[in-house]
């Protein structure tokens, strides 16, 4: 037997996910974008998102996905010291103008590559990481490969042109949001606007100029060639929200940054993150014959939502969950499920399992408590 218990939480939102507006409905200036959602990847808006453009230095997302990765791993350290070769210094373009044995610390390169795109600490970094350019660049497409990346072959660690070096706005969102859902420490140096390298000889100023003029801006990367033209991934956060527009191939710098604010703005204020939860804790469940009483609930799943504000007339969470157990009770074992229902849709169907495993009792334990259940039920 099951017991249904039905609650109704008066929320500020409702969780269902209107379609996403149509391609001329917002003055984007761009062959290709999207706007995406980090918590649950949801996807808001996009136009020819899968088409298979050149990304100039939004490459660069990877690249500092890698290092990122190699960072929190513990096999690279923001302290460790990386030396300039001659190939990497050759790479013109945006640079710091890196000189061969040159030295510096993985931080410092990792902040040129952030708020200058420099070139040159791209190949550096990509070097001192996996030996060689070439052998970076193969990472970087097993990573790709990996996140499902169908649209992305890499043939450097720049986007400096290459023939065969193509993404699209699909697969530049899902690698922008590894990025910042993963390793949120990027955002140290996503969100400089000015700073100094080489004890203040050398200036930088973040090329993503959201940074200075967007409320909540919090990165990523900015590329641009003659035939990429001018494109970018800019993230920004309100409210707990963050999101990622993509913007391909924008005729000028000035429009993408405004493309880039029309999906932003248009995901901030037709969105919000909600988390539905039961009111109370969830009750223990007897188990039958088992070396324990009862066992404890718990949600298994992500309980956090994207709802549209025009649908803020509440949710109703449904949660059934068995009236009795028969041991053994493994942990992880389904015992129930949450529905999340908004405007007789369902939203979501979360599992609830056990908590812990319940052994059953064995035929002496069984014996011995049936003797002390007689003795104690005659005893006045």
């Amino acid at each position: 037997m099951k017991r249904l218990l039905s609650w109704l939480l008066a929320l500020l939102a409702a969780l269902s996910i209107a379609p996403a507006a149509r391609a001329e409905e917002l003055a984007v200036s761009a062959q290709a974008c999207m706007l995406m959602e980090k918590t649950t990847g949801q996807v808001l808006y996009a136009v020819n998102e899968h088409q298979q453009l050149e990304p100039a230095s939004v490459t660069k997302v990877m690249t500092m996905l890698l290092v990122m990765e190699a960072i929190d791993s513990g096999s690279l350290a923001y302290e460790d010291t990386v030396t300039a070769s001659a190939y990497a210094c050759s790479m013109g373009g945006s640079q710091i103008w890196l000189k061969e044995n040159e030295q510096m610390t993985v931080e410092d390169m990792l902040k040129a590559v952030c708020v200058v795109s420099a070139n040159d600490c791209s190949v550096a970094l990509a070097e001192h990481v996996a030996g060689s350019a070439e052998a970076f660049v193969e990472r970087m497409n097993q990573r790709a490969a990996e996140l499902g990346m169908a649209d992305t072959h890499f043939e450097n660690p720049t986007g400096l042109p290459a023939p065969g070096h193509v993404t699209s706005a699909h697969d530049i969102a899902v690698m922008s949001r590894e990025l910042i859902l993963r390793h949120p420490d990027i955002r140290r140096f996503t969100t400089i606007w000015m700073d100094t390298l080489r004890g203040g000889e050398s200036g930088l100023s973040n090329t993503n100029k959201l940074i200075r003029f967007y409320e909540g801006a919090t990165g990523l990367k900015t590329g641009s060639t003659n035939a990429a033209q001018y494109c970018l991934s800019a993230t920004a956060e309100r409210n707990g929200m963050e999101l990622i527009a993509v913007i391909l191939k924008s005729p000028t710098s000035p429009q993408r940054f405004e493309s880039a604010k029309v999906l932003l703005n248009y995901g901030f204020a037709a969105y919000t993150l909600v988390t539905a939860d039961p009111p109370e804790p969830l009750g223990e469940i007897p188990v039958a014959l088992g070396d324990a009483p009862a066992v404890a609930p718990r949600l298994e799943g992500e309980n956090t939502f994207l709802t549209t504000k025009s649908k803020a007339a509440g949710i109703a969470v449904q949660v059934e969950l068995e009236e009795e157990l028969a041991a053994p009770v493994e942990a992880g074992q389904p015992v129930g499920r949450m529905t999340v229902v908004s405007g007789g849709e369902t939203l979501a169907s979360i599992p609830i399992v056990a908590d812990q495993a319940v052994a059953r009792l064995t035929y002496w334990q069984i014996f011995q408590r049936c003797l002390r259940l007689a003795f104690c039920g005659g005893m006045t």
